[in-house]
């Protein structure tokens, strides 16, 4: 798989300065962490789940979570991990099915060896596991299981726990919560992806919900829990994890999200007005605007709820020109003693010791997720990736 991988080579050839890569998800960990993306969460109950997989995967979405836990009922669980089973169980048994990433979000510790086991041969299509509600406490049980249900199915298996508790919320709890977080993610270490911020939770914890024209990082409460959790879970030294950016709750149901006039061509001849009007008439322009903070504050790849958000995410996080430029200058090998110089597009200072971590991390998501061509912006990518 690969992102972009659904759009024509050549529409790919005139987009991309450098394609992305290709993986598995038996990369190593790193690229898989990075690759993530805009990661779709779908319900288990979903009755032709494996077929709504498939139709995602052709449109783009590079990872899915089959959700257990907040998005069903509690008297729905027994149906929707028979569900999950039999739908996963028919994927492996198509011969040319190629499906995401494929990570379930359970509620207890026990359904991890419990589910595993119950898929048997299938179990070679599950990437990991996500973790609710993680604190010290209670993620020690459900990293332990997924522990042993690696050992058992013999199948490489990453946890990626949610921190949404109301522990990290309140700012008396706060500071011995993350130092806890933190001890339970470096012991395990090797099995931990990505971190990844429930918001909507946070919110619940003071009766708050954002508007479609607020991000995450306008609700000051929520901003300060990311920018901790960042400071603590997120440094570039080697000790941090990927973290992934939070949910955006806004969408409108509708098969063609964009105005007919954008499905003219499949590149460059849309106008950046047209579309950027067509975003704000389907309550995307405030996702925009929180991409870009994500990315900013820290955070790569996106939690999703739907599938209009998925390119939007994937066509920010593209590598823009000017950005592969800069992280190139910096890391040159005649330049590991340090210096400044002017940028190459002679707008900005590239100093190389502390923009050091910035071109690494930079030259990691290209490799991922491709560096577009001179000309090329978010208004070409996202409209060349949209289905039609």
């Amino acid at each position: 798989m690969r992102h972009f991988g659904h759009i024509a080579p050549e529409v790919r050839e005139r987009l991309f300065h450098r394609e992305p890569c290709a993986f598995t998800a038996d990369s190593p960990p790193q690229l898989v962490a990075v690759a993530l993306g805009a990661t779709l969460y779908s319900p288990a109950t979903r009755p032709r789940l494996a077929d709504d997989i498939l139709k995602q995967a052709g449109r783009g979405v590079i990872s899915m979570v089959i959700c257990l836990e907040d998005s069903i009922d509690d008297a729905e669980v027994v149906g929707a991990e028979e569900n999950l089973i039999r739908h996963f169980r028919d994927l492996a048994e198509r011969p040319d099915a190629e499906p995401p990433l494929l990570f379930i979000r359970v509620r207890d510790p026990e359904q991890i060896p419990d589910l595993t086991r119950r898929l048997g041969p299938a179990v070679r299509l599950l990437s990991g596991f996500v973790l609710p509600k993680f604190t010290e406490e209670r993620g020690v049980p459900f990293l332990e299981s997924l522990t042993a249900a690696e050992t058992a199915s013999g199948r490489r298996l990453f946890a990626m726990p949610v921190l949404e508790s109301p522990q990290l919320l309140h700012l008396e709890s706060r500071a011995e919560t993350i130092t806890g977080i933190a001890r339970t993610v470096d012991k395990y270490r090797d099995r931990v992806l990505a971190l990844r911020l429930g918001v909507t939770d946070f919110c619940s914890a003071y009766g708050l919900r954002r508007p479609p024209h607020m991000t995450a990082y306008d609700v000051q409460i929520v901003a300060s829990v990311i920018g901790d959790v960042v400071n603590h879970l997120g440094r570039a030294d080697g000790t941090g994890f990927i973290v992934t950016g939070p949910v955006w709750e806004y969408f409108r149901v509708q098969e063609r999200m964009f105005k007919p006039q954008l499905r003219q061509s499949p590149f460059l001849e849309v106008r950046a007005e047209e579309l950027r009007q067509a975003l704000i008439e389907h309550d995307l322009d405030g996702l925009l605007r929180e991409i870009e903070l994500d990315r900013a504050n820290g955070l790569l790849g996106k939690t999703c709820i739907h599938p209009s958000h998925v390119m939007p995410v994937h066509a920010l996080s593209v590598v823009s020109h000017e950005e592969y430029s800069d992280a190139q200058d910096i890391l040159r090998p005649e330049r590991d003693g340090g210096g400044v110089m002017r940028s190459a597009y002679t707008n900005k200072m590239n100093e190389v010791k502390p923009h050091r971590a910035w071109a690494e991390r930079t030259l990691r998501r290209a490799e991922v997720f491709g560096v577009a061509r001179e000309d090329v912006g978010f208004v070409e990518l996202l409209s060349a990736g949209l289905p039609i």
